[in-house]
């Protein structure tokens, strides 16, 4: 049997995430969320998705700059966002 993939969904607004963990909920992915770019730059590391689907406007760090910071780090550099 293979292994679940890690999607990690990030978005400020808690409907969305719902929605998109409701949508995605088929047992296909291994799904974490997160809520702002703090959170999700600590999740990348400890999760390590296989695919990222973030959200732009959000507070403390935009989507823009997450994906400015993995892109920059040899260690997510490759993660798809």
């Amino acid at each position: 049997m293979s292994q679940k993939k890690h999607l990690l969904v990030v978005d400020d607004d808690a409907m969305n995430r719902e929605l998109l963990e409701a949508f995605l909920a088929d047992g296909a992915y291994q799904i974490e969320m997160s809520y702002d770019g703090p959170s999700t730059l600590e999740k990348v590391q400890s999760f390590q998705p296989d695919l990222v689907l973030l959200d732009i406007m959000m507070p403390k760090l935009s989507g823009y700059e997450v994906c400015q910071r993995m892109k920059a780090n040899k260690e997510t550099h490759d993660i798809p966002i």
